[in-house]
């Protein structure tokens, strides 16, 4: 593990420890407490689940999963469970190479999620990463709805030494779209990365903007390689899996990003996210510096949830 990775997995751990501390303490009672495994005891580890936000439909895939495992590979300590849960939700978190498709490829990634979730913060980490990684990074501030926004954006943009395509205040974000593909092609960028209003109430308005954009994106640079992904705060809990729905039914999401995972005793909700969507969560956030966002790594993530080792 190199320092960056070992400091980040120490912040990993250290901000999913309300939700370690929640999860541990119900599982040991549980496990150390029964002396059968029997329908008391899936009862008790349901509620556990389920109060660590890991959600009521996942939470029962996850139980079913263990009933099996139980008959399957012949277990009667209680103890003897908690290796076949880890593993069940291990398998629910996968992340595969390919979806990283869009750093291989020339990509425009249209990044979308509500007002506070740190949306805009995000695309200035990820902006300031591929730039470091000697990507040629345009941003487009398409937020025109939130003054803050398109000045917070431009900051980022010269602390991470890349362009920035912006409009007016009011501005129609599609147009702001149109003028960043014109410069991502002009100057021959890697990535377009997209700042969006995140407004989700009146997710018809949303609607129509974002498809708006999908159809400009779409006309006017086809060949490029289109992500999107969804900023969620952690701290939400299952309200991050309701925004994330409604985004999906906006815009079809490829990724996930969790924000302020270091703050938040609803770490189980990256879990629920995952199982409930099939939508990958790509990165996670857990501090203010740029390099306090990663790429989501299913096994430190159990291994910090569940205290399993360096």
């Amino acid at each position: 593990m190199s320092e960056e990775k070992v400091g980040f997995f120490q912040k990993l751990k250290q901000g999913l420890s309300k939700t370690r501390n929640n999860i541990s303490y119900g599982l040991d009672s549980i496990f150390h407490g029964f002396k059968e495994i029997d329908d008391d005891l899936y009862d008790e580890l349901e509620e556990v689940l389920i109060t660590s936000d890991i959600g009521v439909n996942t939470t029962e895939e996850i139980i079913d999963k263990l009933k099996e495992d139980v008959i399957e590979k012949h277990i009667f300590n209680p103890e003897d469970l908690r290796e076949c849960l880890i593993d069940s939700i291990s398998e629910k978190m996968s992340v595969l190479e390919n979806d990283y498709e869009f750093e291989r490829k020339k990509s425009i990634v249209l990044v979308i999620g509500v007002n506070g979730v740190g949306k805009t913060t995000t695309i200035g980490k990820l902006a300031a990463k591929y730039k470091s990684e000697g990507k040629k990074v345009i941003m487009a501030a398409a937020d025109t709805f939130r003054a803050a926004a398109v000045e917070q954006l431009t900051e980022w943009a010269i602390r991470a030494g890349v362009d920035i395509v912006k409009g007016s205040e009011g501005q129609d974000p599609a147009s702001v779209v149109y003028d960043g593909i014109n410069s991502f092609k002009a100057k021959d960028a890697d990535l377009l990365l997209i700042d969006t209003a995140g407004r989700l109430q009146n997710k018809k308005n949303l609607m129509e903007e974002l498809k708006k954009i999908d159809r400009i994106i779409e006309r006017e640079c086809p060949d490029a390689y289109k992500e999107t992904l969804v900023v969620l705060d952690a701290t939400t809990g299952q309200n991050a899996l309701s925004q994330a729905k409604e985004f999906n039914e906006a815009s079809k999401i490829n990724g996930i990003i969790l924000t302020k995972l270091d703050g938040s005793a609803k770490g189980g909700i990256v879990i629920a996210i995952q199982s409930q969507m099939n939508i990958p969560v790509k990165f996670v956030g857990v501090g203010e510096k740029i390099e306090d966002l990663q790429k989501f790594d299913s096994k430190d993530f159990v291994k910090a949830l569940f205290d399993t080792g360096e």
